[in-house]
């Protein structure tokens, strides 16, 4: 049992290590760029979109992300793939070039958590600083709402289904509203109480906030929230009956069927309202229901220390106007004195205000490749590095026995067994090539073969001659005598020779996709040497 526990705990530190990860693009220093890409791809509704599309909309809405290139947006798509921001998507490719289908093989989906970061982001960004208004009509309706829906559930028969499923999920998205307006306001609020340069107008403009606009909602809050938790009190004993009647009459998402072991296919968020525990918050947000207090407790003690703050600005601007504390005055017209000095006045002006002097210099020579102007600051000037000896004790003397020569020898070890897991990976490739060559439009392709026909595809188109044929109407035109453009790897023991004959389709299937060649024909065979020795080449078209 401890076992299982703990495994339970592993998976959902994981879990919950995975989601924070797609948080990353937005503190990158790419971030502009990713938060262009992401704007682009929560533009759509259920689309997969390749490097080419995704250019074309970043040059289309223009800013910084404007003059990627192909390469760097790929690697921009990649890393979002890795954070869980994007998903790759499968699609069939049909190209015309090489360059075209290595562009356009890979496509790209929008996550569900991806989606909701952006937008959480794009919320963040458009109104992070405003001061949102409280929904206190919205109070009002909830009110409403929960009387005449106690009125239906205890009448005989009850409530009909699609009457109660409509009435609960107004209310819970009225309610919902309205809560997020509240901790909204009042974050924007405590925000302004902790300034302490508030000057005369500002401190009259936050009063008449506090003591009007505030002071409303909580007399608002206060009024309602006993008739609230007396409908609630009425509606409780029936709520469970509630939810199972409109589960019978509109399941939704719950129906899934779930696997052998027992869990869900797709974990399910239900709508607001439609779960219990969602009646136990709304419940606790006026009621205490647990001895820690109400929502309405809460914003009635935020409110009290929203005045208290209130008053210490008050107290705070009395004594600055009798010149026993408040140094406002002075700090703003040292501050204009450094805007409009030049640079040598702002060094004496810190002098004289603050006793900071020139910094004393050490005998320690810089280094020789850099030659530093006597007029350059210390402020902005390179960094000397002190010996710690020196720096601590004031000694240039050397202590302690000089340390050994580092031992490389396990890295070397590791890039040697690295370098021989890629040669034997190419060799298994160049060997899957040869046995599947008679039978290319049979078999599925790996991703390492896959890769080196490409590379072996893109040498031999390297090394086609140019010779020129008469044209129709007499004139010389230039075609690509690919009668003997070839490649091969002698390493590996695999030649491809490369043909053009007019009509002809080759299909090479992969697990990246399938890979289709106009007017091609591809003979994969060994070298040349590998050839003499019995083996024959093998035509695929």
């Amino acid at each position: 049992m401890e076992a299982s526990a703990s495994g339970a705990g592993q998976d959902a530190d994981e879990e919950a290590r995975r989601r924070l990860d797609a948080y990353t693009y937005l503190s990158a220093p790419e971030r502009l760029e990713h938060l262009a890409i992401m704007r682009v791809f929560c533009g759509t509704l259920l689309a997969d979109l390749a490097v080419p599309d995704v250019l074309a909309k970043l040059r289309q809405a223009g800013g910084p992300s404007a003059g990627l290139d192909a390469d760097t947006l790929t690697v921009r798509l990649e890393q979002l793939v890795k954070w869980g921001n994007l998903l790759r998507s499968s699609h069939t490719v049909k190209a015309s070039s090489i360059s075209e289908y290595q562009r356009s093989r890979a496509r790209y989906q929008l996550s569900k958590l991806g989606e909701r970061i952006q937008r959480d982001a794009d919320g963040v960004l458009a109104e992070a600083d405003a001061a949102r208004e409280v929904s206190n009509e919205l109070l009002a309706l909830v009110e409403r709402g929960l009387r005449e829906l106690a009125v239906l559930v205890t009448a005989p028969g009850g409530i009909e289904p699609q009457d109660g499923l409509e009435r609960v999920s107004t209310l819970f998205v009225q309610f919902t509203e309205f809560a997020d307006s509240i901790r909204d306001f009042y974050a924007y609020l405590g925000q302004v109480l902790a300034r302490y340069d508030l000057d005369s107008t500002e401190y009259q403009g936050f009063k008449e906030l506090l003591l009007d606009y505030v002071e409303a909602i909580t007399e608002d809050v206060a009024f309602r929230a006993p008739r609230i938790s007396a409908a609630l009190e009425t509606l409780w004993p029936h709520i469970p009956d509630l939810l199972a009647r409109l589960d019978a009459h509109a399941q939704g998402l719950t129906g899934l069927s779930p696997q052998s072991d027992g869990r869900l296919e797709t974990r399910v968020q239900r709508s607001r309202g439609r779960d219990f525990a969602d009646w136990e918050g709304l419940r606790g947000w006026f009621s205490d229901t647990d001895g820690q207090g109400s929502q309405v407790d809460q914003l009635r003690d935020a409110t009290l220390r929203a005045l208290q703050s209130l008053l210490a600005n008050a107290k705070r601007m009395l004594r600055s106007a009798t010149g026993e504390m408040s140094r406002r005055k002075d700090l703003l017209r040292l501050a204009r004195w450094f805007e409009e000095a030049a640079p040598q006045d702002a060094h004496d002006i810190a002098v004289a205000a603050f006793g900071l002097y020139g910094a004393r210099h050490l005998g320690i020579p810089p280094a020789t490749d850099e030659v530093v102007p006597a007029y350059t600051s210390w402020w902005t000037g390179p960094v000397v590095e002190v010996p710690v000896a020196l720096r601590e004790r004031g000694s240039r003397a050397q202590r302690g026995r000089t340390s050994a020569v580092e031992d490389h020898s396990a890295q070397k070890q590791r890039l040697r067994e690295a370098a021989r897991e890629r040669a034997v990976a190419r060799a298994a490739a160049a060997d899957e090539l040869r046995s599947a060559s008679d039978r290319f439009a049979e078999v599925r392709l790996t991703s390492a073969a896959l890769g080196l026909l490409l590379e072996l595809l893109a040498t031999a188109l390297g090394n086609a001659q140019l010779r020129r044929h008469a044209g129709t109407e007499g004139k010389d035109a230039t075609e690509f005598d690919l009668d003997q453009a070839s490649s091969e790897d002698a390493e590996l023991g695999i030649r491809l020779t490369v043909r053009r004959t007019a009509g002809a389709r080759c299909v090479l299937h992969s697990v990246d996709g399938d890979l289709l060649l106009d007017d091609l024909e591809l003979d994969v065979g060994r070298t040349s040497s590998d050839t003499a020795d019995g083996d024959a080449e093998v035509s695929v078209s």
